[in-house]
């Protein structure tokens, strides 16, 4: 495991450790960030442990065309009860997603550090949101980092049911429009299995990733 220093730097993802850790220490200041997600490695811990830096093998993603959308979910979207918005309220919906109850969780991964670091992406144009609406009230959204054509998903909310879902696949349609290669959704779940993701082998993964930042 490699031992980060002030240096912006990180090691190969071909060093990461059988759990998916590649490393630990450094920041999480804006380049350091913005260099990870570029290089398929992303920070996954919780309050009160040192930063740490994850590569899995396999990589949980969304190739777009694959997207499953349910017939009880379509005719909710054809319903149009919800309004969805793209960049209108970043701070709003990760604080949400830091303070959603999840299951099998104690706490959350999204410390107020983190939070600052990635509106301060969001400011920048690398961190994106999806925020979904009803009668005026955000009641979910999603938030990820934006590659031009690799978007990384962080985290999801929902305050109500299925707008998480309407939030997901409001981003999806969006990434089609303008042909993005995939919607990385970094480990599995079964969740997000059941939206189409599947996983795929990290070095396929990177070859993907390596194609967008031509």
């Amino acid at each position: 495991m490699y031992y980060l220093t002030a240096a912006l730097f990180f090691p190969p993802v071909t060093l990461t450790n059988s759990t998916g850790i590649l490393a630990l220490g450094g920041d999480l200041s804006p380049e350091r960030l913005h260099l990870a997600y570029k290089s398929g490695i992303f920070p996954w811990f919780e309050d009160g442990e040192p930063i740490t830096w994850w590569s899995p093998n396999p990589r949980m993603v969304l190739f777009l065309d694959e997207l499953v959308i349910s017939k009880s979910m379509r005719n909710i979207l054809n319903r149009n009860i919800f309004t969805v918005t793209f960049n209108q309220n970043f701070r709003d919906v990760i604080s949400n997603c830091q303070n959603i109850k999840r299951h099998g969780q104690n706490g959350t991964w999204i410390t107020n550090d983190m939070i600052e670091a990635y509106c301060t992406l969001h400011e920048l144009g690398v961190a994106k949101s999806v925020e979904v609406w009803q009668n005026e009230k955000l009641v979910g959204g999603l938030y990820g980092i934006d590659l031009g054509h690799v978007f990384c998903g962080e985290s999801m909310f929902s305050l109500v049911s299925n707008a998480s879902k309407v939030a997901f696949f409001a981003l999806v349609k969006q990434l089609k429009t303008t042909n993005y290669k995939l919607l990385d959704c970094q480990v599995y779940n079964p969740h997000l299995e059941s939206l189409g993701c599947r996983e795929i082998d990290r070095k396929e993964f990177m070859s993907i990733l390596n194609v967008s930042k031509k």
